[in-house]
């Protein structure tokens, strides 16, 4: 666990940031640097944690949890950042579970190239995404109706907007406060389930 910032490790931890960072911990039992930079803000961490989880985790979501994850690392991707690309596209290979098809998923993304291993809905959502990340400022309606002409709902528009938007705030949050992977545990699923 390191960054930039400093952050307040759990046997220094008290009150209400002893009680958000149990509220963050991973299934492992550690709480993650990207959480744990806010120590020194705690309920900057609530709203993180309960903005993740939401956005994420919702049983309410509807495209397979997988893609939702796609949406993430390649929105950090184009972010470059590092650590969340690191957590979220070995969360992809432990939910596709399928090493050649995750390994072309990746090189295609890295290449800006999403085409090469995705048509149809899955691509139209991904290039939404990926103008959302870097051109937010020229998206316009027809950009929406695309979507809907190869068949996503409005429903499933927002999920990757929201996946997106969050992975954009969480992706600046962590570069710009020199986060690391450093002692974190990087992928969570196993049997294809996580509830952090």
């Amino acid at each position: 666990m390191s960054a930039w910032i400093d952050m307040v490790p759990d046997e220094e931890a008290t009150g209400r940031l002893k009680e958000l960072l149990d509220k963050a911990r991973t299934p492992h039992g550690t709480v993650d640097t990207v959480m744990r930079v806010h120590s020194l803000r705690p309920e900057t961490m609530n709203g993180h944690v309960t903005l993740y989880r939401s956005v994420l985790h919702s049983k309410d979501n509807v495209l397979p949890f997988w893609f939702l994850e796609v949406v993430a690392s390649y929105t950090s991707i184009l972010n470059d950042c590092t650590y969340s690309l690191t957590h979220h596209f070995m969360n992809v290979r432990n939910l596709i579970q399928d090493q050649p098809r995750s390994d072309r998923i990746f090189l295609a993304l890295k290449a800006q190239r999403p085409e090469d291993e995705f048509e149809g809905k899955e691509l139209a959502l991904l290039r939404y995404a990926a103008k959302l990340t870097t051109d937010v400022g020229k998206l316009i309606k027809s950009d929406f109706e695309a979507l809907k002409i190869v068949g996503c709902s409005d429903g499933e528009i927002l999920e990757v907007n929201q996946v997106c938007a969050y992975f954009n705030y969480s992706n600046r949050l962590l570069n710009g406060l020199g986060a690391t992977t450093d002692n974190d545990v990087i992928g969570y699923y196993k049997g294809g389930e996580n509830d952090s």
